[in-house]
């Protein structure tokens, strides 16, 4: 396809893709700033507080590999251009949300739309770059574009919270939906599978049986709820898992070739961005409130704040190139992983410390080092497949992703608020119904506690506690992740894998 596309046509089609991957990143994190005035005006409870911040990815992971696969049929250009329509309007709902339940409903329908615009992205940048050096570089933008926006969604939040109400978090998608709905018409071309079979409906009933029910299950157990409901979502989502992968191997054409995970540059790459975007995206969601609730930082310096991350992520555009060719992809991201697992335990060491200057500091290798990862393993997950396969293998790669960010909320944020009440000792004169409401979360304890007072002191300093056991716990799961990468994926020094 590229060889009909003049070099500055395909530079300014990946800048459209770019564009619409920064935003559903940015839109993955851009309401964790959003959080104390969101909790003032909707009163959410501590798990409607999660549920808006999970739902959306918890979305996109259910759906991504049915619209990556659909994607591959109807066409990746058209798919694309009808989700970016779709996240506008689902974008206003939110924005104007009376309550919490709508607010969850329409984070609910953003998920749905970006599940239609993420695989398109990356599978039109596999048809559009056949070239494997120039794809690699391609890539590494488009990883950079995904594991910086985590980290800018916060800046873009602190700017908006610092003058507007917290639903303008959600208006500034649409101008942006609109460049990429105009630019992209023009720009991009069409691609799909040129001999696709027919959709499969049942397999992807099943994809969304694993993935969903398996998410809901691990919430709950990690809130301490668990009771018989959650016994059964776990049933379902293990059955739906074995008869997906059963039926992937009797069907003509399958929504995923699941003998790819027996390849390990394929298997570990999937693995690898699941485990390292589950610890950072956990990290970051906590992150933001205490930057605001326990360090008193305005929405606006808080996103400042996080910048360093960003940044550091976007620079492994820089070096990823240097360290593939120096180490091997294997070497290079277990490398980037143990260089974030040292930012994870530098930000836990130093988030007590009077000095917010060192603690800027601490992000930068934890965003240096997911932003390497990222870049190698979406690189060998799209290059283990020919360019027909391109949307399957791209929602399987963020479908991991995806997967990462919406446990790493959950699993993290729950033990974070396990922690936090275990630590908090409030002063007797504190009345129960405000106890209560002191010991649901940090954001709750502002709101009903006299600023200044012993009590608030007490939360504050049970949160900074809280905070330091998760980051640490973030930081062994870093070390996982290296460990796979240096054990399963190959330490190939090209760009690209074998295809199958």
């Amino acid at each position: 396809m590229s060889d009909v596309m003049s070099p500055a046509r395909r530079w300014a089609s990946l800048a459209v893709l770019v564009g619409a991957v920064l935003l559903l990143a940015i839109d993955s994190t851009v309401l964790y700033l959003a959080v104390p005035s969101l909790t003032a005006d909707l009163s959410p409870t501590a798990t409607q507080v999660l549920w808006i911040g999970d739902i959306y990815s918890l979305a996109l992971a259910g759906l991504l590999v049915t619209m990556g696969n659909l994607a591959d049929r109807i066409g990746r250009k058209r798919l694309l251009l009808i989700g970016a329509t779709a996240f506008g309007l689902a974008s206003v709902m939110a924005a104007f949300a009376p309550s919490a339940e709508v607010l969850i409903a329409a984070r609910l329908l953003l998920g749905v739309a970006g599940a239609t615009i993420m695989p398109s992205t990356l599978s039109l940048i596999r048809n559009i770059f056949t070239d494997q050096v120039e794809r690699t570089r391609a890539i590494a933008i488009w990883s950079a574009a995904a594991a910086s926006g985590i980290a800018l969604g916060p800046l873009v939040g602190g700017a908006l919270l610092e003058n507007f109400w917290w639903g303008s978090v959600f208006l500034i998608n649409l101008p942006v939906m609109l460049l990429v709905l105009g630019l992209g018409a023009w720009l991009l071309p069409e691609s799909r599978n040129p001999s696709p079979g027919s959709f499969d409906l049942i397999s992807s009933g099943l994809s969304m049986l694993a993935i969903i029910p398996f998410v809901y299950t691990i919430k709950h157990v990690t809130s301490g709820d668990i009771d018989l409901s959650t016994l059964v979502t776990l049933v379902l989502s293990v059955a739906g898992g074995v008869l997906f992968v059963r039926r992937q191997r009797r069907v003509a054409s399958p929504m995923i070739d699941v003998d790819l995970f027996r390849v390990p540059a394929f298997s570990g790459a999937v693995l690898v961005n699941f485990i390292s975007v589950f610890a950072l995206s956990g990290v970051l969601f906590f992150f933001s409130q205490y930057l605001q609730l326990a360090r008193g930082l305005s929405p606006l310096e808080a996103g400042l704040a996080q910048l360093p991350a960003a940044l550091s992520a976007m620079s492994a555009v820089a070096v990823v190139g240097f360290l593939l060719t120096r180490l091997g992809r294997g070497r290079a991201i277990a490398v980037a992983l143990v260089t974030g697992a040292i930012g994870l335990v530098l930000l836990a060491a130093l988030e007590s410390s009077p000095n917010l200057a060192w603690l800027l500091l601490a992000v930068v290798p934890l965003g240096l080092g997911i932003g390497v990862a990222e870049t190698l393993s979406v690189d060998a997950v799209v290059s283990a497949v020919k360019p027909a396969k391109a949307g399957a293998a791209a929602s399987v790669s963020e479908t991991a992703y995806e997967l990462g960010v919406a446990l790493g909320i959950a699993i993290l944020g729950s033990l974070m608020s396990v922690f936090y009440r275990s630590n908090l000792e409030l002063p007797t004169e504190v009345p129960g119904e405000v106890a209560s409401r002191a010991q649901d979360s940090l954001a709750s304890a502002t709101a009903v506690l006299e600023p200044a007072s012993s009590a608030l002191d007490a939360a504050q300093h049970a949160f900074v506690s809280a905070m330091q056991s998760t980051t640490l716990i973030a930081g062994v799961v870093m070390v996982l992740a290296a460990a796979v990468a240096f054990f399963l994926i190959p330490n190939t020094k090209d760009a690209v894998a074998t295809d199958h």
